[in-house]
């Protein structure tokens, strides 16, 4: 099993936000900004994350996106699953036939148990859980420092 990079950009993108959330709406460009993700591509995903009840929108001067549940009632593994992107092999897929073929083939347990585990393990750990972190305390924090360093130049 791996994790594309819209799964990746989706977790970032929503710790990102869960870190934020606190005061205000939060934009995607602040996200994009923080996180060096393209606008354009957040945008995508969190027409997603909203449609699956897992953000909530404001619109106009002001506007952007907040948690639309506690953080803690967030995990990782529901983040990807909105945006599709928990990808397996053929044996884990179910949707498919066994394997892609009429039957199993010989490593189906094997690869299907690692998706299964690969699951639990995602499921276990939520936004708050990473919050929490002391690495990522200490990245958000550079994070927000660089950008208050970075404002526009206005002529004069």
């Amino acid at each position: 099993m791996r994790l594309t990079t819209k799964g990746r950009y989706a977790v970032t993108a929503m710790l990102d936000l869960a870190l934020h959330n606190e005061r205000r709406p939060i934009s995607l460009s602040e996200i994009s900004e923080r996180q060096s993700i393209s606008l354009s591509y957040l945008e995508q995903l969190f027409a997603r994350l909203k449609r699956e009840g897992l953000v909530a929108s404001t619109r106009g001067p002001g506007g952007g996106y907040r948690l639309n549940r506690k953080a803690d009632a967030i995990d990782i593994a529901t983040v990807i699953s909105a945006v599709d992107e928990l990808v397996g092999n053929r044996c884990a897929d179910i949707k498919k036939s066994p394997c892609g073929h009429d039957s199993k083939c010989l490593t189906h347990d094997l690869w299907h148990g690692l998706s299964e585990q690969i699951h639990d393990f995602l499921t276990g750990i939520s936004l708050a859980d990473l919050m929490q972190r002391k690495g990522i305390k200490v990245v958000a924090i550079r994070q927000d420092q660089l950008r208050r360093k970075v404002t526009p130049l206005i002529p004069g």
